[in-house]
């Protein structure tokens, strides 16, 4: 096996949707800039409500990705 030098970015998704979602619109996102995206960890999951009504989720979670050599 080679070795391997990685690095955790933390981020945090949003979405109307859920908390699914809210991970998708996360990692897509970073997956734009970062390469070699390997892994992720959820850390917290808020949310925001109206109404009485769960209106919006925040997930925070760390993402791990792999460094070129």
């Amino acid at each position: 096996m080679t070795d391997r030098v990685y690095k955790k970015v933390e981020l945090v998704g949003t979405s109307p949707a859920g908390i699914e979602q809210a991970i998708q619109n996360a990692i897509a996102t970073a997956g734009e800039t970062l390469h070699h995206l390997d892994w992720f960890e959820v850390s917290e999951i808020r949310g925001h409500i109206a109404e009485g009504k769960v209106a919006h989720y925040q997930v925070v979670m760390k993402v791990g990705f792999r460094l070129e050599r």
